[in-house]
C-alpha cells in the first residue's frame, strides 16, 4: 500500500457466488477497506497472482462527501454487480451504523445503500440474504473511542453495541433491532450456507457468548443464547474477571461445523452444529492467549479448566497474542488462524505483538468426528516481513472461501 497506518481489516471480492451464473464476472479485484484511514484499496490479483498489483484508491474524501460516512469495514459483493461495505461511523468518529456502495466496474462510491429512515447507532459486520428479504448488521462501538483502546468504562456510557440490526433488503430500510443486552457486543455475524435457511449465528466478544438468530413463524427475527464461554476470575489482569473475548467465528461449507475464537482466553472451538440449537462442543485448542502458565496473568476461578493451559511453542517460537481471524479451507480440513486483531487493542493486551508481529497457524480438523490439532509444520512469521513487524489479520482464499461467499 501507498500509505502506513491504513489499519487493513477486512476483505472482500468485486464478485463472489452470489454473481452465478454470470459469465462476465470473475474474482479479479480484492476489496480492502481500511478502518482507520478509511481508504478503500482495489488490488488486481488476477493479472498477475503471485504479484498482486494496486488498481484503485478510493480516498476517504469521496466515502465522505458521496455518503458521509467513514471508517468502513466489512465488503460483501452482490449479484448486481456491485460492492456494499458497511461502515463504522461519520468523517468525524462518530458512530454511524451506515452502508455505502461502490460501482462494481468504475469503483466510484455511488451513496448509501440505506433509503432513509432510521440509522443504527453503530456498525461492524453484516451478511444478507435475499431469499429472506433481510441483511442482519452488528455494532462494535464509537471509532473515536475504540481507537483509543478498551475501556470498560465505556461499555457503561453506550460507546460499544449491543443489537443485530434487521433491514428489509428489498425496501433497504432497518425494521428491527435485536436488543443482545448491555456489555454484548456483537461482532462477527454469519448465515447458515444454505440460502434457504433462515438462521445463522453471532459472536458476542465481551458477554462470551453465541447466540442463535431465526426467523420466527409470525416473520420477525429473534436471538437466542446457545453456548455460553465463562469469565474467568483472574489476578493480573486489566479486571478481576476476563472474558474470552469471541472475536471471529466461521460456518464450515456443509453448515455442520462452527468455529470461533476466544482471543483472551485464547482457545478455538469447534461445535457441531447438526442441530443448531443445541450445539456440542467437539473440538478445542489453545494457541496463546493471556491466561498461559508462566504469564503474568493468574486464573483464581475457573469454571472449564483445572489448570491454566500450557504456552503455545511451534517451530521454537512462543506464539504471540491470542488466536484471533479463522479461515477455513473449502474441504474443511485445515484451519487457519491468525493472532492480530486491531492495533490499539493489540497494544494494550498484548504488546509484545507490535515488537514481534502477528502469526499465522494452521490447526488439522478432524470432519468424521470433530477434534482440532495444531500442525507443527505450518508457521508463518509475519514479524520476518520486509519492512516489519506486521499486524496480520484476516485470510482469503482466491477461489472464494467460508466467509466471503453468500449463496442465492
Amino acid at each position: 500500500m501507498p500509505h502506513v497506518g491504513d489499519e487493513l481489516h477486512h476483505s472482500g471480492w468485486n464478485a463472489c457466488s452470489s454473481c452465478h451464473g454470470d459469465p462476465g464476472k470473475s474474482r479479479r479485484f480484492l476489496i480492502l477497506p481500511s478502518l482507520v484511514s478509511s481508504r478503500v484499496y482495489v488490488v488486481d490479483v488476477a493479472t498477475d497472482p503471485r504479484a498482486p498489483k494496486l488498481h484503485k484508491v478510493v480516498e476517504a474524501e469521496e466515502l465522505a462527501r458521496k455518503a458521509n460516512a467513514a471508517f468502513p469495514h466489512t465488503s460483501h459483493c452482490l449479484g448486481s454487480g456491485e460492492i456494499l461495505i458497511s461502515c463504522l461511523g461519520d468523517p468525524d468518529g462518530n458512530g454511524k451504523g451506515t452502508f455505502v456502495l461502490l460501482d462494481g466496474e468504475t469503483f466510484e462510491v455511488k451513496g448509501n445503500w440505506e433509503k432513509g429512515g432510521k440509522i443504527p447507532n453503530l456498525g461492524y459486520d453484516f451478511w444478507y440474504q435475499p431469499r429472506h428479504n433481510v441483511l442482519l448488521s452488528t455494532e462494535w462501538g464509537v471509532p473515536k473511542v475504540l481507537a483509543q483502546g478498551f475501556d470498560p468504562k465505556d461499555v457503561e456510557k453506550g460507546h460499544y453495541g449491543r443489537h443485530i440490526n434487521v433491514w428489509d433488503w428489498r425496501e433497504r430500510r432497518l425494521v428491527q433491532e435485536l436488543d443482545l443486552g448491555t456489555g454484548s457486543i456483537p461482532l462477527e455475524i454469519r448465515f447458515l450456507h444454505d440460502p434457504g435457511a433462515a438462521q445463522g449465528f453471532v459472536g458476542c466478544a465481551l458477554s462470551g457468548d453465541i447466540r442463535r438468530f431465526y426467523r420466527s413463524p409470525e416473520g420477525k427475527w429473534e436471538a437466542e443464547k446457545v453456548i455460553e464461554v465463562p469469565s474467568k476470575k483472574v489476578q493480573g489482569w486489566l479486571l478481576p474477571e476476563m472474558p474470552g473475548l469471541i472475536t471471529d467465528i466461521l460456518i464450515s461449507l456443509d453448515d455442520r461445523f462452527l468455529y470461533f475464537s476466544n482471543w483472551l482466553h485464547g482457545d478455538v472451538r469447534q461445535y457441531d452444529i447438526s442441530d443448531p440449537r443445541n450445539p456440542k462442543l467437539v473440538g478445542q485448542v489453545f494457541l496463546g492467549g493471556s491466561i498461559s502458565k508462566g504469564g503474568a496473568v493468574t486464573v483464581v476461578e475457573d469454571r472449564e479448566l483445572r489448570d491454566q493451559p500450557e504456552p503455545c511453542v511451534i517451530q521454537g517460537k512462543r506464539i504471540p497474542g491470542g488466536p484471533q481471524m479463522l479461515q477455513l479451507s473449502l474441504d474443511g480440513r485445515r484451519l487457519y488462524v491468525t493472532t492480530s486483531l486491531f492495533s490499539a487493542w493489540d497494544r494494550q493486551f498484548y504488546p509484545g505483538l507490535l515488537k514481534e508481529g502477528s502469526v499465522l497457524l494452521q490447526l488439522d480438523v478432524d470432519t468424521a468426528r470433530g477434534g482440532l490439532a495444531v500442525n507443527p509444520e505450518f508457521l508463518l512469521d509475519f514479524g520476518k516481513e520486509p519492512g516489519g513487524p506486521c499486524l496480520a489479520h484476516e485470510v482469503r482464499y482466491p477461489g472464494g472461501d467460508c466467509t466471503s461467499d453468500i449463496w442465492l
